[in-house]
């Protein structure tokens, strides 16, 4: 049995015209597997049913004192049971393979449906709706998946058994043949109101699940506002109507158990009756007899299979509908223009509806936020695709060229907008190996490096890695970087997003860990790399924001005030207050128009303040400098 590399290369195009056809669609993407779990069952099914002729043979050879009829009806079952065991090890081997494969096949189907229509999806369906089908519902389409092979060997199997018994004893053999389809059938009265309840049982999980989530999301907000006792009780309600409704289904499904034991078991008893009046009589031997008896009983298994596969089949069909109804989602009218926008982002704007903040096609954008923390969600933001922070309320999606990037499938949303963070990560391994990224190819490693004023950063690695010789590129970078200082890995990472040369690359506090020299050669860099691709920087260092084309001043999660660096600076107070770390923006809002005033009066030339050290550390830098 081969291995398979999971998640698939391509999951395929599944038929979702119908539960029953999704689930078909699944039986034949794994041919081969069902093929021989079929084979498997039917070595394991037939040795088990032939078990009782070797066993019949031997008695039938003692009452005859038939000393060699002994030996070999003994070493037939020595060799039914040797087979039946290797069967029943593949069988089992074969079943799990197949089990595992569907499921991960639905889940990943599933997985890429959720990329695909991104944020939207949960405007679209209820979260917890989502939560069953990922968990819950792939195990159920997965049992019955499996269970098909076994069906189909069973069915084999007592139609080759039927088939000897008819030969031998037509009518023992017409009972056979007609006794196990009946007994099969019996169960089916059952399957409608089962599966009524199981669907009312998965329906109450999901909501839930989903009621779960929302809790826990706002948990927060209700410890604020005392809540917490009102909505456990609702969602221990909800906890009681799913285990209402769960004892429900159970209780028929225990039903069909007990049917599935006591009409086999009649009908073993009516057989064997009949058999031993034959004998009686002298119309069957007893060796023929144990036969009968035993093809009897092992007809318990196909129909206790047949039984299994009536609950997979209840269980996956509700299981496979909400799943289709998950997967035959599509993406809304409005997103006709994606692809129009996509194949050219790097002239669409990028527009945020929450903060008024928009960055210019082709133009480097710097934005100005007093808070950090709020700057750092901001960024993320732009990248869509942010899942809402605990008590966060939702907000209106960014826009790319007008289109809502949450609508725009996960992959392509992140090849368009690149989201640079504040503290990157440098996984282990060479520097090709880091840097060896996707990219359009314009921007050359050796020029990405350079912009990133990377020079002393490669003669370190050099010196931290004998093996490679010389060459930086062979050099190995240790895990996350810990043999770099800070300013050696932000300037690497900052390396590394130029060679991707996203369409649009959002870059929150690029050079926070530089001195201010390699900063202001890192500023002109970045400019002249990115000077026909959309740039959005979050900063507050005048070296940087004064080589934007338009600086936004974020205040109070709106934008507040737009142009260019001087202008600002000259213009707005709390801009200046924040730039060159001065008094508080409120405290400077609450001298009042005569504070303002004199705080204009007294502005220092734009020079000079955009010279001003930002941070001890620049201080002292200049300093030394001087």
């Amino acid at each position: 049995m081969p291995l398979t590399t999971l998640p698939l290369p391509d999951p395929g195009s599944p038929d979702l015209s119908s539960p029953l056809a999704f689930l078909r669609w699944l039986g034949r993407s794994q041919r081969r597997g069902q093929v021989l779990a079929t084979c498997w069952c039917v070595l394991e099914m037939g040795c088990m049913a032939a078990l009782p002729v070797a066993v019949g043979r031997g008695v039938q050879a003692a009452v005859d004192h038939d000393t060699g009829g002994i030996w070999r009806a003994g070493a037939l079952a020595v060799v039914l049971a040797a087979l039946q065991s290797v069967g029943t090890v593949l069988l089992h081997r074969q079943a799990v393979w197949n089990w595992i494969t569907a499921a991960a096949h639905v889940r990943q189907l599933v997985a890429r449906q959720a990329s695909r229509l991104g944020g939207g999806l949960s405007s679209r369906i209820a979260t917890g709706e989502i939560v069953a089908v990922g968990s819950g519902d792939v195990e159920k389409i997965g049992w019955y998946v499996e269970l098909l092979a076994r069906v189909r060997g069973a069915v084999l199997v007592w139609l080759g058994v039927s088939a000897v018994v008819l030969v031998r004893h037509p009518l023992l053999g017409t009972v056979v043949l007609l006794g196990v389809p009946v007994l099969a059938a019996s169960v089916w009265p059952l399957l409608g109101p089962f599966e009524r309840r199981y669907a009312e049982q998965r329906a109450l999980g999901g909501k839930a699940t989903e009621l779960a989530a929302d809790t826990v999301a706002g948990l927060r907000v209700l410890r604020g506002i005392g809540g917490e006792e009102l909505f456990l009780e609702r969602y221990r309600a909800a906890s009681q109507q799913v285990r209402g409704a769960a004892v429900r289904a159970a209780r028929i499904w225990s039903l069909m158990q007990a049917q599935q034991i006591l009409l086999p078991g009649l009908f073993v008893v009516v057989v064997t009756w009949y058999g031993a009046e034959l004998a009686a009589d002298g119309r069957l031997g007893i060796g023929e007899l144990i036969a009968v008896y035993g093809a009897t009983a092992f007809l318990a298994a196909p129909l206790r299979i047949l039984g299994e596969a009536a609950h997979a089949w209840s269980v996956a069909r509700v299981s496979a509908g909400r799943a289709t109804r998950v997967l035959a989602l599509t993406r809304t009218a409005a997103d006709a223009t994606l692809d129009a926008v996509l194949s050219r982002p790097e002239r669409a704007d990028l527009h945020d509806p929450a903060t008024g903040l928009t960055a210019r096609a082709g133009r480097l954008t710097a934005v100005v936020c007093g808070d950090p923390d709020v700057a750092g969600r901001l960024a993320a933001r732009l990248g869509g695709h942010v899942p809402l922070a605990e008590g966060e309320q939702p907000q209106p999606a960014v826009r790319l060229g007008g289109t809502p990037l949450d609508s725009v499938p996960l992959t392509e949303a992140r090849a368009a907008v690149l989201v640079h963070d504040k503290e990157p990560v440098l996984l282990s391994g060479t520097l090709a190996e880091l840097l060896d990224v996707p990219g359009a190819g314009r921007i050359e490693i050796a020029d990405a490096l350079a912009a990133a004023r990377a020079d002393d950063v490669l003669d370190a690695l050099v010196d931290g890695s004998p093996e490679c010789a010389g060459d930086a590129m062979r050099a190995r970078i240790t895990e996350r970087g810990r043999s770099l200082s800070g300013g050696q890995r932000q300037r690497l990472a900052l390396a590394r997003s130029l060679v991707a040369d996203p369409p649009v690359l959002v870059m929150d506090e690029p050079t926070s860990a530089v001195d201010a020299h390699t900063e202001t050669r890192i500023a002109a860099g970045l400019r002249k790399l990115r000077g026909d691709r959309t740039t959005v920087v979050f900063a507050t260092s005048p070296l940087l924001l004064d080589q934007a084309d338009t600086v936004v001043l974020l205040r109070d999660g709106r934008v507040t005030a737009t142009g260019t660096h001087r202008e600002l600076l000259t213009g707005d107070p709390h801009y200046r207050a924040v730039v060159t770390r001065g008094e508080d923006a409120d405290a400077t809002d609450a001298t009042g128009p005569a504070g303002r005033a004199d705080a204009a009066d007294s502005t220092v030339p734009a020079d000079s303040a955009a010279a001003a050290p930002r941070t001890p550390k620049e201080a002292a830098c200049r300093s030394s400098e001087g």
